[in-house]
């Protein structure tokens, strides 16, 4: 389609939405080159049928992106950007569509363009029935047949071959010369720390502050649940949560932490016998949910027997029957601030590494209800 075909004017796309469209895909495909003059807005209200207000708001957003520059008394020009190709960056995030926090954290990097236009590549995916391993590993090679300029990259957890897979990942990428960025955790095991830039809050204070919560309502034997082969993000709030109880006088025997399957009740039954926890720390809110279905079906009642805690504060975690105390992820400012590392690394391939942190805030619900 050119300037001097009339509009398809499909249902349910604005009209300055369309020419927007049809002007930025003539700059792309070269029929408008960088310096070339773009035909004026009067010129465009007839060739287009539009209202001069619609090619105003089309060309309002094309120059947002630097796309064009309107000089007074001569014209809109494509601008020099234009001529450059618009970077690719692709999503290498393996719990996808799995954990929750992720799709938010998509749509802060998308939204994160700090007035650069950029193409992100979600990736396709190969195999349903294969492991995680092998559907990140097929990942990066795509990503890297397709040149990405740089990969948002959330390492995998929980498998017993998450680090050997992880690390092989980023060499991959390092040979190639692709700059990561890691969302909410590291490659390597707490207190280590790798080369890449990490974005996501601080899990130290997470865990700390989550455990005060826990004793301010009473209570005294906190148990910190998680799986095992969790991410390093786990292990700093099990530091957090080591911390708080040691800050209160509260020796070692008293800090409780354990991995298991929330959904194996006779795990869970076992657990509780052993330790007798007043209150519950979970790694995250899913984890929460199914130690909540599997304590319900024991008989234990929540607060009143047991208090439970997550991470994350994912959609449904205040709708539950038992609405869940959590702490409550910025996802959205994640994902913006991933874009702003991921330009700084591009642009400063030899900076050294850094942590990202953006606030969070405590959700306090029923789940830790002082009880009497």
């Amino acid at each position: 389609m050119t300037l001097d075909d009339p509009l398809a004017n499909p249902p349910g796309v604005a009209k300055y939405k369309q020419i927007y469209l049809l002007l930025r895909q003539s700059i792309e495909d070269g029929t408008y080159s960088a310096g070339t003059r773009l035909p004026s807005e009067n010129e465009l209200v007839k060739r287009l049928s539009a209202s001069r207000p619609t090619i105003g708001r089309a060309f309002a957003q094309l120059e947002s992106e630097g796309l064009i520059q309107r000089r007074a008394g001569s014209g809109t020009f494509v601008s020099s950007q234009a001529a450059m190709p618009h970077p690719s960056f692709g999503l290498l995030i393996p719990d996808l569509g799995v954990t929750e926090i992720f799709e938010p954290i998509c749509q802060g990097i998308s939204q994160g363009r700090n007035g650069d236009h950029h193409d992100l590549i979600w990736g396709p995916l190969f195999d349903r029935d294969a492991s995680q391993e092998i559907q990140a590993e097929r990942l990066c090679e795509h990503y890297l047949a397709r040149g990405v300029a740089g990969v948002f990259f959330a390492p995998l957890e929980l498998t017993e071959g998450k680090d050997e897979t992880n690390m092989r990942i980023a060499k991959n990428f390092d040979d190639a010369g692709v700059p990561l960025v890691l969302l909410d955790r590291d490659i390597v095991e707490y207190p280590k720390r790798s080369r890449y830039d990490v974005v996501g809050i601080d899990n130290h204070r997470a865990g700390l502050m989550m455990t005060e919560h826990l004793l301010d309502v009473g209570a005294q034997r906190i148990l910190f649940f998680a799986r095992p082969y969790s991410a390093p993000t786990v292990t700093i709030r099990i530091m957090g949560y080591r911390s708080a109880m040691e800050a209160r006088g509260l020796d070692k025997a008293l800090q409780i932490v354990c991995f298991a399957d929330p959904t194996d009740a006779n795990a869970v039954e076992v657990l509780l016998k052993l330790h007798r926890p007043d209150a519950i720390l979970c790694a995250n809110d899913l984890m929460a949910v199914q130690l909540m279905t599997t304590l319900a079906k024991a008989g234990v009642r929540i607060p009143g027997d047991v208090r439970l805690t997550g991470m994350d504060d994912l959609k449904y975690a205040s709708l539950l029957q038992v609405p869940l105390t959590s702490i409550r992820q910025p996802v959205l400012a994640i994902g913006a601030n991933a874009m702003m590392a991921m330009r700084d690394r591009v642009a400063n391939p030899g900076a050294p590494a850094r942590n990202f942190l953006v606030d969070f805030e405590l959700m306090v619900r029923e789940s830790t209800k002082r009880t009497l």
